[in-house]
């Protein structure tokens, strides 16, 4: 029964990675995260039962099995598996599947056609996750890296594109306000761990001579000088999912750091007006959906300002008295 179970997880994240590289398809991160979901709770159901493991409802206080009204034994859900302390994966690993079960929640009444971009990284992460861990808890012909491939482009790989689409398709604010503060609740570790998401740089690769290699995309290691001359020609470059942060945010971490007097208005406000901080050319914030969400870079800023400003914001400001 656990190799029949394998089977079916595989065989939903092979249907979810296909759907997603579908050019005909545009609901494609809608369904990549329904069959994710059933992917990784077969995995799980199937790791449970080798373990021995019972995984299926009963009714509070018996020990008679749950039932759907039709008659059907409930068995666990995905979030239940992942907080039962018998759950083998990783907790970076964990934390991909419980972001994409919240936004689940937030995308199965509405539709909205800007994730697959926005969001991509964490997709790519899923299916990478379970591949290793099917192969690692099932062997490695239980793997579905043999299945899969590079998907071929019919535009070029350039962030301008990307961003037309963005621009285009704004996030409802429900889901900007989720993924806001689904990544705040992060650590610096885990919201760069690509268990959590995936994320590559791409560069146009000009060969010396005809007969070399040509294929689409070569790795490198990432400890390599090649690689470390990357990252320092390219930090500045714009992240897609960098935490964004609302005025209020911003004013509450600059008191934090010691500078009570610095308020939404007017020092905020001022500050960012006189640095011209929202010139999407300077990468200290981005719109989304109408509503203007500033970077980390932008809160350092901040707290530059009050430290250079000397004792000036170190004070809390007295409220105004009524008048008389």
């Amino acid at each position: 029964m656990s190799l029949e179970l394998v089977a079916k997880a595989r065989e939903a994240a092979l249907c979810a990675t296909k759907i997603f590289n579908d050019p005909l398809v545009t609901f494609k991160s809608e369904a990549f995260i329904v069959l994710m979901m059933i992917a990784w709770t077969y995995l799980h159901h199937a790791y449970f039962r080798k373990k021995g493991i019972d995984f299926r409802y009963r009714k509070e206080g018996s020990r008679k099995l749950d039932k759907t009204r039709h008659g059907a034994v409930k068995h666990w859900e995905l979030e239940r598996c992942l907080n039962d302390p018998a759950c083998p994966l990783d907790g970076d690993s964990s934390r991909n599947l419980r972001f994409l079960i919240g936004l689940r929640h937030e995308i199965e009444h509405q539709m909205t056609r800007s994730l697959d971009n926005f969001l991509s990284g964490r997709y790519q992460a899923s299916i990478l996750n379970f591949n290793h861990y099917v192969k690692e808890l099932f062997g490695a012909r239980s793997g579905i890296d043999t299945h899969l491939t590079y998907s071929l482009q019919f535009v070029e790989l350039a962030e301008g594109q990307v961003r037309r689409h963005e621009d285009e398709n704004p996030l409802p604010t429900n889901l900007v306000s989720f993924v806001t503060e689904f990544d705040k609740a992060l650590s610096h570790e885990e919201y760069n761990s690509p268990r959590f998401s995936y994320r590559l740089f791409f560069k146009k690769k000009l060969v010396n001579r005809p007969g070399q290699a040509d294929r689409v995309i070569e790795f490198i290691d990432p400890n390599s000088d090649a690689a470390k001359a990357i990252d320092r020609e390219f930090w500045v470059k714009k992240e897609v999912e960098r935490p964004k942060f609302r005025p209020a945010d911003v004013v509450r971490k600059v008191k934090e750091a010691g500078f009570l007097g610095f308020r939404v208005q007017p020092e905020h406000r001022d500050f960012w007006e006189k640095e011209g901080a929202k010139d999407p050319a300077k990468g200290y914030g981005v719109e989304v959906a109408g509503q203007w969400y500033w970077y980390e870079s932008w809160v350092e800023r901040c707290i530059a300002h009050c430290r250079d400003a000397g004792d000036r914001y170190e004070q809390p400001v007295p409220k105004r008295g009524k008048k008389a």
